[in-house]
Parts: structure tokens; sequence; C-alpha cells
């Protein structure tokens, strides 16, 4: 064990020699960033983007942050189950491997939450142009000069309208949005454009009224389940975290010399993995459920 503490502070002796003059933590966020840039796939690296253009990215000091606290909970639990260092090492590097997953799904979650709002600002300002235009080419035009959209959404309903002019009719710009964007407030929209565009009804106002309503009634359950989600997010942690914390009970009923000498035992040693790598499993499947589908009806 000896061995491995000399080991790693000679490779830091190393990288601060080698990059003198220079910031040593700058020089780690710069190769994880690159290493990031290298085989992060193209989908993430566009949906990373609009987390930053939101500003709801980490920093690199935010990052390191979440390395140090990942670092310390997990070594602190691990020696508490085997009080042994080696092992504690592992679950330390286990436990960071694990942010580039987690930075993954909040990022999705960002982005969806984004992606929302902006098909809320697409069905409702469409609906409000097509009241006075009475064309639905001509609202998703008006939608567009209004610049209340943003990319990628935005660049969607470009396609729209160049579609609708290049075919002469709406269809094929109906069936790429919903395709595009499957949830249920723009398919009924899609649906009653269809109907009106296609019967010529003459009075739309109530229609479109009610399809107003329907999406303000959707918009909130949304959100109300968006505050309910993320107070569950928090009450789970905690729920989480005190699961690890049982063995300090264990050892408390045992005595700790006691429950030093159980380790010995491979069994043992084998149901205390089994109880972390679970417990874990049961903590990321939660992360991800928190984070996906968000905005979905």
């Amino acid at each position: 064990m000896e061995l491995l503490i000399l080991l790693a502070i000679a490779l830091f002796i190393l990288f601060y020699r080698k990059y003198k003059g220079q910031n040593v933590y700058h020089f780690i966020t710069l190769q994880a960033t690159n290493m990031y840039n290298r085989f992060a796939p193209y989908s993430f690296k566009v949906i990373r983007q609009k987390t930053k253009d939101l500003g709801q990215e980490y920093t690199p000091r935010q990052y390191m942050i979440q390395v140090a606290t990942f670092s310390i909970f997990a070594g602190v639990i691990s020696y508490l189950y085997f009080y042994n260092i080696l092992i504690s090492v592992i679950y330390i590097i286990a436990l960071d491997m694990t942010i580039p997953y987690l930075a993954y799904l909040r990022c999705k979650r960002v982005y969806s939450e984004f992606i929302f709002e902006q098909i809320q600002i697409y069905t409702t300002n469409t609906i409000m142009e097509f009241a006075t235009t009475q064309s639905f080419v001509k609202a998703l035009e008006g939608v567009v000069a209004s610049g209340v959209l943003e990319d990628p959404v935005l660049s969607d309903v470009d396609l729209m309208i160049s579609l609708a002019y290049q075919n002469g009719s709406i269809d094929e710009s109906i069936e790429f949005m919903t395709a595009k964007y499957p949830y249920y407030i723009v398919k009924n929209m899609h649906q009653l454009f269809l109907q009106i565009t296609k019967e010529g009804a003459r009075d739309s106002g109530e229609s479109l009224d009610n399809m107003q309503l329907d999406i303000d009634m959707l918009v909130e359950s949304v959100y109300r389940d968006r505050m309910e989600r993320a107070n569950f997010h928090k009450g789970f942690l905690k729920y989480g975290i005190m699961l690890y914390l049982m063995v300090m009970l264990i050892q408390y009923l045992l005595g700790r010399d006691t429950y030093i000498q159980l380790l010995d035992n491979v069994f043992v040693k084998i149901i205390l993995h089994g109880i972390i790598l679970v417990n874990s499993y049961f903590l990321l499947k939660g992360e991800k459920f928190y984070n996906e589908n968000v905005g979905e009806e």
C-alpha cells in the first residue's frame, strides 16, 4: 500500500516538474477536455453545447469539486466497510468513472427541458398567429419572424416552411415536425390545422381556444411534475446515502473489533461488496429515471 502512495506522489512530482510554470490544475482540466472532445458522441456534443449556451453546464472548477466530493465519499464509505486502503482506492476510481455518465444524464435533462419549452412556445405562438392569418404557413413565418424560437426548433420550423412552399401543401411539413417532436401537443395541434386546412372551416376560433387551453393545462402538469421529481430526487439521494451508512449500525451492534474479524471471511466480503454494488446500481437507476424523459407527456 505504501508503494502505491509513493507512486502517486512520484507521478504528481513528475507532472509538476514537466509542466513547471504552468498550473497543474489547468493542465489536468485541459487534458480531460481534450479527451472528451475526442471520444464523446456527436449527439452528446450538441446537447452539451446547448447546455453551455443556456449557462447550465458545470465549470471545470465545479467538475473538480465533484471529483473531490465523490472521491472522499467513496473513500470513507469503502474504508468503513473493509478497512482496506487498496479497496478504497479501487472504489474511488470506480465512482469517479461514473461522473461522465452523470454529466451526460444531467445535460440530457437540461436539453429536454429546453426542447419542451421551445415546443410550448412553438405551439402557443403558432396558434396565436393562425388566429390572425388563417394560414398555417403564414403562421409559421410569423413565429420565425418574432424571434421567440431558438435552434434546433427554429431551423426545423424554417424547414417546414420550405417544404410547404416546395410541395404546395402542409402535409409533409406536418409529418416531419410530428416525427421530429413526438409530443402530444404537437400532434394534436397539427391534426387540428390539417382538419381546418382540408375542410376549409370558416370559424376555427373556438377550436383554437380549446387547443390553447389543452396546451396550458399540459404545460402546468409538466412543470408540476418537474417540481415533484426534484423533491423526490432529494429524498431519494438521502435514502440511498443512508443505506450505505447501515454498516455503521452493524459495527455498533457487533463491535468494531468483532466486525474486523468477520472481514477475514471471504463470504462476508462478497456480501459487503454486493451491498455496495446493488445500492450503487439502485442510485444510478434513480439518477437515470430523474434525468431522462423530462418534459415528456
